[in-house]
């Protein structure tokens, strides 16, 4: 029996070497095609049940399950393998089968027993307790056990990405993407990844690739995703200048401001948000926020925080908190914090985002990782239209809500009369008060 198949992917074809299998790619590129047809070599070659999913089980109708039909045809196994539609199942004479389930429907998955292959198409869509949940399913007792991973990348916030990749916020990181879209090909321990984009396509009309090459002037992120088979930052960014520096660059250039304004701001969490400390520096010449010290928990009591920022009653900083937190304010001050609610207002989240975007660069120390975890890739909410919803986002930044705190007082007109030379106090925490100005 011969069967053609792009070059990119032979190598995949036959390797079952390690127990997960990522493939990422842009359209068109035939990745989900060599899944299928790899599940289907080795279940002609050994009996065993493999499990196929996707979030919505009803899409399997129009895509894997076809797809299963559509080799079986073209490598002439009509006569020996059936494809059957109620239920949705592909068996062999060997007696190996491949049955479809859909995470929309998870109790069905728990009578599932001795899969020892899984095929997660579009694991991106589906969630990441899915995907641990899963995990628990793949079991047998004598055979080796795989899982097989398909997308198109999507956002830097998925779980794909985390997971296999880089989680920038508990620092781990896997693998570096860019290698990969280098290298093609590369194992990481247990896991083998597998990039691929249209050009790897060899069976793909050239219009089809004319046409994604088209997106690159009106669509980017769909072109990064289509074309390139990229990850990235999907949506419209909401602070394009932001970037990360070495903290000890960061230090050395808030050294050299002239006459800086010093400030810490804090926003408040408990069970599941996060407590968010930040110290930052404005260059009211330059225009340049600089964010070189952060403070960051989650789960704590007011006693356990106000051991963890200790250091501010000795600095007598002056701290400016989300005026919500009322209770937690009063008990900081009690213990001999320099510690003040914020002038938050209705509105204020739209105003206080307009305020940071007004900043030339936006520059983080190394040492922020939360920091840059949140502001790096942070995306505006969409609203059913597709626009943009300008004060909300697609996470909850905890560190941005530290930084309008931390600014609260301080005006694009205050850094106008700066660059004029009018003197402000270098101290840090020292401000007049607002009924003074």
């Amino acid at each position: 029996m011969e069967k053609e198949v792009n070059p990119h992917f032979e190598d995949f074809l036959f390797n079952w070497d390690q127990k997960f299998q990522f493939l990422v790619g842009g359209y068109g590129s035939s990745k989900s095609y060599h899944v299928a047809t790899k599940i289907i070599v080795k279940l002609l070659e050994e009996k065993r049940t493999c499990l196929v999913v996707r979030e919505v089980f009803e899409t399997h109708r129009e895509s894997t399950f076809s797809l299963f039909e559509e080799i079986v045809e073209d490598m002439g196994l009509g006569d020996y393998v059936f494809c059957g539609t109620a239920p949705m199942v592909v068996k062999f004479p060997n007696g190996s089968r491949i049955i479809f389930k859909g995470m929309d429907k998870p109790r069905k998955l728990k009578s599932i027993n001795n899969i020892s292959i899984i095929w997660l198409e579009e694991c991106s869509e589906i969630k990441y307790e899915g995907f641990k949940e899963l995990l628990g399913r793949l079991r047998h007792p004598t055979l080796k056990l795989h899982m097989i991973l398909s997308t198109n990348p999507v956002g830097e916030d998925n779980w794909t990405f985390k997971h296999f990749f880089k989680d920038e916020q508990n620092k781990r990181l896997i693998l570096d993407d860019k290698e990969l879209y280098q290298k093609r090909t590369v194992v990481v321990g247990n896991t083998f990844y597998h990039h691929s984009d249209a050009e790897d396509n060899l069976f793909l009309p050239i219009d089809y690739i004319k046409q994604l090459d088209e997106l690159a002037e009106y669509d980017p992120d769909l072109y990064r995703i289509a074309r390139l088979g990229q990850y990235g930052i999907n949506g419209e960014r909401v602070f394009p200048q932001f970037e990360v520096q070495p903290h000890a660059e960061v230090m050395k250039a808030i050294a050299r401001i002239n006459m800086p304004i010093m400030r810490a701001g804090m926003d408040f969490g408990f069970v599941e948000s996060y407590n968010a400390l930040l110290r930052v520096a404005v260059d009211p010449l330059q225009k340049i926020l600089y964010i070189y010290w952060e403070y960051y928990s989650k789960g704590l009591t007011d006693p356990e925080i106000e051991k963890d920022i200790a250091e501010f009653k000795e600095t007598q900083e002056l701290i400016t908190a989300d005026n919500a937190e009322v209770k937690s304010i009063a008990y900081l001050n009690q213990q001999g914090f320099n510690i003040r609610p914020s002038y938050k207002f209705a509105g204020s989240r739209l105003q206080y985002t307009k305020k940071v975007k007004r900043f030339r660069k936006i520059i983080c120390s190394s040492r922020c990782t939360n920091t840059i975890y949140e502001l790096k890739g942070l995306t505006y909410a969409v609203d059913k239209q597709g626009k943009i919803i300008e004060d909300q986002f697609k996470i909850d930044p905890h560190t941005l809500s530290a930084i309008w705190y931390a600014l609260d007082d301080y005006e694009v007109t205050d850094l106008k009369e700066e660059a004029k030379g009018r003197p402000r106090s270098k101290q840090p925490g020292r401000r007049k008060k607002r009924d003074e100005k």
